[in-house]
């Protein structure tokens, strides 16, 4: 399967959010699109550092960057699904 063009994605996520917004999401497949799309973002700053770090011999400065980007992604998607949960609790 084909990774969607920019504008492609652009577009998606636009119509995700409209989705959402208006209530028209009736089986979750915005919500997933859209936070599929915020993880992927957080998995590549990680991958970034690693890369970074990889090519760097592991200097400090590099390695606190990789750690940072690991610790923020690991918090983000603790959030997401502590709100996951809200949702489901206050509904």
């Amino acid at each position: 399967m084909g990774m969607p063009s920019e504008a492609e994605l652009s577009t998606a996520l636009a119509e995700a959010a409209h989705m959402r917004e208006q209530g028209l999401d009736h089986k979750y497949l915005a919500k997933c699109l859209l936070n599929f799309n915020y993880q992927l973002k957080q998995m590549e700053r990680v991958l970034k550092a690693a890369d970074l770090l990889f090519h760097s011999g592991m200097a400090v400065q590099e390695q606190t960057r990789l750690r940072k980007a690991v610790e923020d992604a690991k918090e983000n998607i603790a959030r997401t699904k502590h709100e996951e949960q809200l949702d489901w609790t206050l509904s």
